[in-house]
């Protein structure tokens, strides 16, 4: 089957995705129209194709044990000069992200993996563009908000045409949690 190129993502839903890929698109972002607006959970991993039902079961298993949280992004930052990214900024629900994100890169599962970075949940909207149309991103999205209930993620395949696509969605709290789940285990995950 060969490898393919995958990411888990929490998407940012309508009209806000939409709104922000444009804005992406806008300041000269030649990717933004490949790339849904998102939160990254897990970054772009190369898997061997075989290996996507396992992946797929981890994931539902990991969104099992998932509750909705609030979403809300506030403002710009930028991860500059260590690496050519703007972004808008988490305000609510970073904590909840980064739960989840170590539970999708858990060494025990079929993606366990080490980040080029420490994970800082976070939307980009501008990334490896010059300067000037960096600064005018950082600049015009500086009052940006936005909020919504985040009820599960998604995993994204990036095609031969670099263009993402959703494979599959994962709502949280499917049937597979047990409704006398125990109080230890709803401490670990954040739900503010």
């Amino acid at each position: 089957m060969g490898t393919v190129t995958i990411g888990v993502s929490i998407a940012v839903p309508e009209p806000h995705g939409s709104l922000l890929q444009e804005r992406r698109a806008g300041f000269g972002d030649a990717a933004a129209h490949a790339i849904p607006t998102h939160v990254t959970l897990l970054p772009p991993t190369e898997v061997d194709g075989s290996a996507l039902p396992a992946i797929e079961a981890h994931l539902v298993e990991v969104a099992s044990a998932g509750r909705p949280f609030p979403m809300r992004l506030s403002g710009t930052g930028t991860f500059r000069p260590l690496s050519p990214v703007v972004y808008v900024r988490i305000a609510e629900g970073a904590e909840a992200c980064t739960w989840l994100q170590k539970q999708v890169r858990d060494a025990s599962g079929p993606v366990a993996r080490e980040l080029q970075f420490p994970y800082h949940p976070h939307v980009t909207v501008a990334h490896s563009i010059d300067d000037e149309a960096m600064d005018r991103a950082f600049a015009e999205l500086a009052d940006y908000e936005a909020g919504w209930p985040c009820t599960g993620f998604a995993l994204y395949e990036q095609g031969a045409d670099a263009v993402w696509r959703k494979l599959r969605e994962f709502p949280f709290g499917s049937a597979a949690v047990p409704p006398q789940a125990t109080h230890a285990e709803h401490d670990t995950l954040p739900t503010r």
